[in-house]
């Protein structure tokens, strides 16, 4: 007597193979096809891939290409920004505030900024971005605003304290050599003796003067100084880098208003680790970044000053 038990999985076998000749697929195979069906074709090698996938799975390349429409230049697909050609490439979005705009708009229907752009008053640099480029000088009401409360921040009055302080040194000249400090030493008594007449000429018996505050340092002392300011202000930097957010426009912004004056910094994007000018050169700052110090004898290469 068959065992039925047995009779089971060959019954599924020729059950099959009957519909692989019929040619109906089975339900698993069709949701596969169906799948692959509305799946990414590799640029590069023409392999099918899953609808999610994010690169091929035969030659590895990215799938998440597009083209910019003003050059040609392979981009990512949300990508807001060529960085070969140095456009805004997004028609649908607001380079200002990243609002919704139609195609036949002019300007943002929410913020009211041109689609071609504002020309900075202070540099008269074409800026397609809230802040400008070229000299930092916010462009729109909401990028004014913006920095006026970046500004009232403790962090940031420290950080431009800190800013303020290096620039100070860089104009600071070191002592050379025994002569300088002999020349230093009779420029004081030189102050001193003239403080006192004009004092006493304003009826002072006594007139106390006040020594000078800073000294003059080796050049070895003012590196030191002077590194030690950048090794803050880096610190302070790192501790308010741009969070990822999905709106590239916010991350600009934001990143653009707290900028420091008075020290050459470069914008590290999170996208690829490469420094730019500022987050307005770069493809995808919705993906975050900082600002790091470069100083003033830096040798690093900046990505969109090329």
């Amino acid at each position: 007597m068959t065992d039925k038990r047995n009779l089971q999985p060959q019954q599924q076998q020729l059950q099959a193979e009957k519909t692989v000749e019929t040619g109906h697929a089975s339900p698993v195979r069709q949701q596969a096809q169906a799948h692959y069906a509305a799946g990414v074709k590799c640029p590069k090698c023409g392999t099918l891939n899953t609808a999610d996938s994010q690169f091929c799975s035969s030659c590895g390349a990215s799938l998440r290409q597009a083209l910019c429409p003003n050059c040609g230049s392979e981009v990512d697909a949300d990508a807001d920004f060529c960085e070969v050609c140095h456009h805004y490439i997004k028609r649908d979005v607001c380079s200002f505030c990243g609002g919704h705009i139609d195609e036949t708009d002019d300007y943002c229907p929410e913020c009211g900024s041109p689609r071609g752009g504002i020309v900075c008053p202070t540099c008269h640099t074409l800026n397609e971005f809230s802040f400008c480029k070229q000299c930092g000088r916010p462009l729109t009401e909401d990028a004014r605003q913006l920095m006026s409360r970046v500004k009232e921040s403790p962090q940031y009055k420290e950080m431009m304290a800190l800013a303020r302080e290096y620039n100070d040194l860089q104009m600071e000249l070191p002592y050379n050599g025994e002569q300088d400090r002999q020349r230093d030493k009779e420029l004081a008594r030189l102050r001193e003796r003239v403080l006192r007449l004009l004092a006493e000429d304003d009826g002072e018996d006594a007139p106390v003067v006040v020594p000078r505050q800073r000294q003059r340092a080796t050049s070895e002392e003012l590196e030191a100084k002077k590194r030690d300011k950048l090794e803050r202000l880096a610190r302070m930097l790192d501790q308010m880098s741009a969070a990822p957010d999905p709106s590239p426009a916010k991350v600009r912004n934001y990143a653009m208003a707290q900028k420091p004056a008075g020290v050459r910094l470069a914008w590290r994007c999170n996208y690829k680790n490469a420094l730019h000018s500022s987050p307005c050169g770069c493809a995808k700052p919705q993906l975050g970044g900082k600002w790091v110090v470069l100083g003033h004898h830096s040798n690093q290469d900046i990505k969109d000053d090329k």
